[in-house]
């Protein structure tokens, strides 16, 4: 019983993600176009709070594909959910 508590107190999210955690994911997400995960620009950025969207976006993070040249605007939330991609 207590090995199953300790692993969900892991898996459970300790507060908002971290700056070096959205680019992580921001990386993990193909280029909508070519499918590559290579990018030669990303710039991650925290939104202030009166500008957050009605979707719960924490981080934006823009970036340029390396392949084709895309460049994509994605929204992460707190949890670490992508919220949107443009």
């Amino acid at each position: 019983m207590f090995l199953i508590e300790e692993t969900l107190a892991l898996r459970s999210p300790s507060g908002p993600i971290t700056m070096e955690r959205a680019e992580r994911i921001a990386r993990g997400h193909a280029c909508e176009n070519c499918g590559e995960y290579n990018y030669k620009r990303m710039v991650v950025e925290g939104v202030a709070p009166s500008k957050r969207s009605e979707l719960g976006e924490v981080w934006r993070v823009n970036k340029t594909c390396g392949v084709c040249g895309l460049e994509h605007e994605m929204g992460i939330s707190s949890q670490g959910d992508v919220v949107y991609v443009t």
